[in-house]
């Protein structure tokens, strides 16, 4: 019975320490879901175009969207933009230099429709107004 009882508590911290490699490992933080994750609420478009996407995220009366960039292409940072604006507001927009993804940008829509603007590099993308 005492080897027994040995041999519990090393399997279950085996066990807990495998688990803990696992996740993170396989956490959030490389997959391209987590690239999109620093907008709140829930993912309600993805807009593709050459060289990336827009996320866009919706939460409450909130939009949010922000710019990722795609898998090819050279390395290293690049000049990124997003651009979101609620129809009848001004728009909210974040630009500069990054390696994978632009900040995220939020406005108040409510039930109004949004346009989002994005581009990466020279490559742009102008959405028409869309209901999210």
């Amino acid at each position: 019975m005492s080897g027994r009882g040995a041999r519990r508590p090393m399997a279950l911290g085996l066990v807990v320490l495998t688990a803990a490699g696992l996740l993170t490992l396989a956490g959030p933080a490389g997959s391209a879901e987590a690239a999109a994750s620093s907008c709140a609420g829930r993912k309600v478009r993805t807009l593709a175009f050459t060289g990336g996407a827009v996320h866009v995220h919706r939460s409450g009366r909130r939009v949010c969207a922000v710019t990722v960039r795609g898998k090819g292409g050279k390395k290293g940072r690049t000049w990124m933009m997003v651009s979101l604006r609620a129809r009848g507001g001004a728009a909210v927009r974040h630009q500069g230099s990054a390696r994978r993804q632009t900040l995220p940008v939020t406005v108040h829509a409510g039930r109004r429709p949004v346009l989002i603007k994005a581009a990466i590099g020279s490559m742009h993308y102008t959405s028409r107004w869309i209901r999210v």
